[in-house]
């Protein structure tokens, strides 16, 4: 294993790691020899996600926890420390895309639910991570999306949070630099289950160079490049991943 993908007596923190993007890369780091500490809000999912890393001799635990909830961030980073005595890398990938029939019918409890789970969460989460991470030299890789730079009528206020994601992107990597690098994955359409309703519609005639959606797994190099010495130079960067969309 090269050392530039070898994440042995690494720990990463994955959020929304029961399923879609945040499954493939705690199965991915975990294949490269990290610690995973696998998040999500429902403990089940979380521990299915465990033992599919455990059974081909991975180590992993479970710290379930809301990231919408501000109060409760602290117990996740408690959580990682009392299991793996430590943090390397933290992957803000928790998010939610509710929509509202019209802005008019945006209500003030859906508007503030869609920031907290992908905006608040994920700034507070991380400057909570950032005094261990900085004891190693880690990074903070946050998944955004394209929708902050192609914004939808349907979606005005999930891309305004991760609009903001990516602003506290280049303002997180400069303040917690140069101890800790900070960067940005926005990623296009993926085959998740988020895109269950429209995944299939798009897959027929996709806008972009590749002509389809990306599967989870193609996050995971990306994911992988931003957390490993082969990007000790990147910070405060925003890749685009999104199959080149036009």
């Amino acid at each position: 294993m090269s050392r530039f993908t070898d994440f042995t007596d690494k720990v990463v923190i994955v959020t929304g790691a029961s399923r879609g993007l945040g499954r493939a890369m705690a199965l991915g780091f975990a294949e490269c020899g990290a610690s995973i500490v696998v998040s999500s809000r429902k403990p089940d999912a979380c521990n299915a996600v465990v033992a599919e890393i455990t059974a081909t001799g991975g180590r992993a635990t479970a710290v379930p926890c809301h990231v919408g909830d501000w109060n409760a961030l602290p117990e996740l980073i408690d959580g990682t420390l009392a299991a793996f005595g430590r943090v390397d890398v933290l992957i803000n990938n928790a998010g939610i895309a509710p929509t509202a029939a019209s802005s008019l019918e945006m209500s003030e409890e859906l508007l503030d639910k869609t920031m907290a789970v992908n905006f608040k969460g994920p700034f507070r989460l991380s400057a909570l991570a950032e005094p261990h991470l900085r004891k190693h030299r880690g990074s903070i890789i946050n998944i955004t999306s394209i929708g902050a730079i192609k914004p939808d009528p349907t979606y005005p206020v999930y891309a305004a949070a991760k609009g903001a994601l990516n602003i506290i992107t280049r303002s997180h990597a400069m303040e917690f630099g140069p101890a800790v690098r900070v960067n940005a994955i926005m990623a296009g359409p993926f085959w998740t289950d988020i895109s269950r309703s429209w995944r299939d519609e798009y897959q027929k005639n996709a806008p972009s160079a590749m002509k389809r959606m990306g599967t989870p797994e193609e996050i995971v190099s990306t994911a992988l490049y931003l957390a490993s010495p082969c990007s000790s130079y990147t910070t405060g960067t925003i890749i685009q991943l999104d199959g080149g969309i036009l």
